[in-house]
């Protein structure tokens, strides 16, 4: 790990009328997918619309003039010892209702847990009192943890997938959401299901109902830099807010759609369940919703070997290549879990620039079998992190990170100790460092998303955490002002809990916590 980085693409010192507000401490970014940077004290300057428009360090000559400016009109928060900043994570798999569940069951398997306790309990979202409940519990949850963006399943009820987005355009987190496709009688219970057509005309509508609500928020501000409520300061002079859309997208990873450094705070996502849950009607219709609106698609795809035979066993081709004959993978496409994808179906999630959503802790339980992330990046696939709430019960993408890291290890050797060292069938060239885990969750997902945001550099979204290794209920032990950064780092992500995340921001508006 460096021990100073300076940042790859500084812009010039800008008007500071553009300027909101500035954040001065040290922080931790990808520099590679393999390397994690530390950069000591710097000078973020974020602008009305959430977007870093220049970082000074302090050898800069505008430095001192700069943060002596910011400091007089109130607009400058410096950091306190032992506190650092890190891009915002991205959760690209979780299922909101069952929130309502997390912990709870997982030692059924998966037929018993969806039938006896997840049906019942997403079907009970339909009582919209409740599903707010839930909703604002669980996005007030994940942003403590330092979650900026989720890709969201919700069920099957319209009105309480638009009550999640709403939740989300209100509590600031940029929300992906899905109001969740069952329609196969002979897969889902009647009580919690949907004709193809009813599906299909509901979808279409949530899409229309999410993107009024998108462009609503940009207009009064929720989407927006707020720059009194962006730096916790006081006596902080107002300024503009985001309009849906209202940056220049930048250049994005091959075969992936531009990314946008200030993207609509909610966007709704097709959301076929998975194939064995829905009919060809179903699956063609949301197909040929994705291709008319160019919204963003989602679903499990070769979590398991029953799903993966089930659909060979459909169609005579790969879960991949069904969805992609349905018009669900695309360059706006997250699919989820990607267990057990051969060399050609990653080569097609490449070639189609669809991105992978490793779930380290689910697949534990449900899935088996351990992803070959490195094999599917090799390839040329986007991966990111996800929690999978609640096949998997922690929220903190934090965990997923340590995990992901973990699960790879035994991947790479194998576990069955019976077995000498070299014929354990472990996979050469699986293992994942922590700060690759690291660049899953915070890039790698934010490029899955579209956004311009995981790294803390000039033109990114100001989607951070402010993470306190001193905080009062979780002082981390570190004791030397001068410790290697690299072990700091190491230590926050390993040990670190939501009492450590003091402050949280999103697209430049402070979604939890203070900075008193």
């Amino acid at each position: 790990m460096s021990s100073a980085f300076e940042p790859s693409a500084t812009a010039a010192t800008p008007d500071l009328a553009s300027i909101a507000f500035a954040v001065e401490g040290p922080a931790y970014t990808s520099e590679t997918e393999t390397h994690v940077a530390h950069r000591p004290r710097s000078l973020y300057l974020i602008d009305h619309a959430g977007v870093i428009a220049a970082v000074l360090t302090p050898d800069d000559p505008d430095y001192t003039a700069v943060r002596a400016d910011m400091a007089r009109l109130s607009r400058l928060t410096t950091l306190a010892d032992g506190q650092v900043l890190l891009p915002g994570f991205c959760d690209l798999h979780l299922h909101a209702p069952q929130w309502a569940q997390a912990g709870a069951a997982l030692d059924e398997p998966l037929e018993r847990w969806l039938g006896r306790y997840t049906f019942p309990t997403e079907a009970r979202f339909a009582d919209l009192a409740y599903a707010d409940r839930a909703h604002r519990h669980l996005v007030d949850a994940t942003l403590a943890r330092g979650t900026t963006s989720v890709l969201y399943y919700d069920t099957i009820d319209r009105a309480a997938a638009v009550n999640l987005a709403q939740v989300c355009a209100e509590r600031g987190q940029r929300g992906f959401v899905g109001k969740v496709v069952m329609d196969d009688p002979d897969a889902n219970p009647d009580y919690y299901r949907e004709t193809a057509e009813q599906a299909i005309e509901r979808t279409e509508r949530f899409i229309g109902e999410v993107r009024a609500l998108a462009d609503e928020a940009g207009r009064t501000g929720h989407a927006g830099a707020s720059p009194a409520a962006a730096t916790g300061a006081t006596d902080v002079d107002g300024g503009g807010v985001r309009g849906a859309g209202a940056q220049t997208a930048a250049s994005a990873p091959d075969g992936r759609a531009a990314l946008d450094p200030a993207p609509p705070i909610v966007q709704p996502v097709i959301t076929p369940r998975f194939i064995p849950s829905c009919t060809d009607a179903a699956l063609e219709g949301l197909g040929a919703l994705a291709a008319k609106y160019r919204c963003f698609t989602q679903s499990h795809c070769s979590e398991s070997d029953w799903e993966h035979a089930t659909v060979r066993e459909r169609y005579g081709r790969s879960d991949t290549e069904a969805l992609d004959m349905f018009g669900l993978l695309t360059d706006r496409t997250v699919m989820h879990h990607c267990v057990y994808l051969s060399g050609s179906d990653a080569d097609l999630f490449a070639r189609r620039g669809a991105a992978v959503a490793h779930c380290p802790l689910s697949n534990v339980y449900f899935a088996n079998a351990v992803a070959p992330i490195r094999r599917y990046r090799g390839q040329g696939v986007t991966v990111g992190l996800g929690t999978d709430i609640s096949g998997g019960y922690d929220p903190s993408v934090h965990a997923m990170v340590r995990l992901a890291a973990i699960v790879s290890r035994n991947l790479a050797s194998g576990v069955d100790a019976r077995l000498g060292a070299g014929e354990r069938g472990g996979v050469p060239e699986a293992l994942m460092t922590l700060d690759q885990a690291f660049y899953l969750a915070t890039v790698g997902g934010a490029e899955a998303l579209n956004i311009r945001a995981g790294r803390l550099e000039p033109g990114y979204a100001w989607d951070v955490q402010l993470v306190d290794v001193h905080a009062p209920g979780n002082d981390l032990p570190v004791f030397e002002s001068d410790e290697d950064p690299a072990i700091t780092f190491q230590k926050i992500m390993n040990l670190s809990t939501p009492a450590n995340i003091r402050a949280v921001w999103v697209q430049g508006r402070l979604a939890h916590g203070s900075l008193d």
